[in-house]
């Protein structure tokens, strides 16, 4: 149980290191802006779905974890 309460610290730590580096403006141009993600403007609507980005984040995130599984 130790390890665990370790790994989600370092996970937590992770997580509010990008989310500031994010919030300062230090984020990709691609991230957010690359084909396949749906982008609908209108005069008084906007909508927006990352659905390439969610996917791409998710095969990162598949290799890191799948790396501190060994």
């Amino acid at each position: 149980m130790h390890d665990m309460g370790r790994f989600l610290v370092i996970i937590g730590a992770v997580t509010v290191i990008v989310g500031l580096l994010f919030w300062a403006g230090f984020v990709p141009r691609w991230f957010g802006r690359l084909p396949g993600d749906i982008r609908i403007e209108r005069e008084n609507f906007s909508f927006y779905f990352p659905v390439i980005t969610c996917i791409v984040i998710s095969v990162i995130l598949t290799l890191i974890f799948s790396l501190f599984r060994r």
